[in-house]
């Protein structure tokens, strides 16, 4: 059985491994739970130990791996109600820089998150599933751009990093495109018109219905799995 390459850009090798492992974390390639065995992802990265536990401390602090005394590194599993309050800290956040934004937005600022969307209907439309979550937060990030809540925005891009993997599923499981794309053409008509009252209960229900959608996606795959393994315990005991 072949294994797919694992190129690394070029940086040093703790970031570069560290980028993989999130990428192959964000994919689904590892799954929440799942062990991350320093020695095996040493070999095969043909590198020492040393900068696979550098990226393990990185991506640890970005709470997408947990570390547990003697047992070691595992990917990190939000349970659906942390899922649940993540979403609702971006809409709190989120409606809150866009309300400082949206007074100081320019033409630059605008053209900067026509471009942007843009690039995340292409990457919609040409299942370019790598690329929804750092182009649906540059979306996002842009129509803030002019709030200047520095702290505020590293914390929603960190609240980002740990729910992308979910998103995508989301996606791919729902099809939920169009709707994605319809909130947030509308959402940048209103930030034109620089028009609070309509533009920040939108990007308020935007954030917390497709954290809605994405916790029953997930419970609905929770249950079919559940199910599934039922199923297969019952056909086993009626063979014996």
């Amino acid at each position: 059985m072949s294994h797919p390459s694992h190129r690394l850009q070029r940086m040093s090798l703790p970031e570069a491994v560290a980028a993989s492992l999130r990428e192959r974390i964000l994919n689904g390639e590892f799954e929440p739970g799942e062990a991350l065995v320093q020695e095996a992802l040493a070999a095969e990265y043909e590198c020492s130990r040393m900068p696979v536990r550098e990226a393990f401390r990185q991506l640890e602090a970005e709470g997408l791996i947990i570390t547990k005394v003697h047992k070691g590194a595992f990917v990190a599993s939000i349970p659906p109600e942390q899922i649940m309050e993540l979403f609702e800290l971006r809409a709190m956040l989120e409606t809150d820089m866009l309300r400082h934004s949206l007074p100081a937005l320019t033409e630059e600022h605008l053209l900067v998150a026509e471009a942007k969307l843009q690039e995340l209907d292409h990457a919609y439309k040409q299942n370019e599933i790598t690329r929804w979550g750092a182009l649906n937060w540059e979306f996002h990030k842009s129509i803030y751009a002019a709030a200047n809540r520095v702290q505020s925005l590293a914390i929603v891009a960190g609240i980002n990093v740990q729910i992308e993997r979910y998103i995508r599923l989301q996606l791919l499981l729902n099809q939920t495109f169009s709707t994605a794309e319809a909130e947030h053409r509308e959402l940048l008509e209103l930030c034109r018109a620089r028009d609070e009252n309509a533009a920040v209960p939108l990007l308020e229900r935007h954030i917390i219905n497709a954290g809605r959608e994405l916790v029953a996606s997930l419970q609905a795959k929770k249950a079919a799995k559940r199910a599934a393994k039922e199923a297969k315990r019952v056909a086993k005991q009626a063979r014996k």
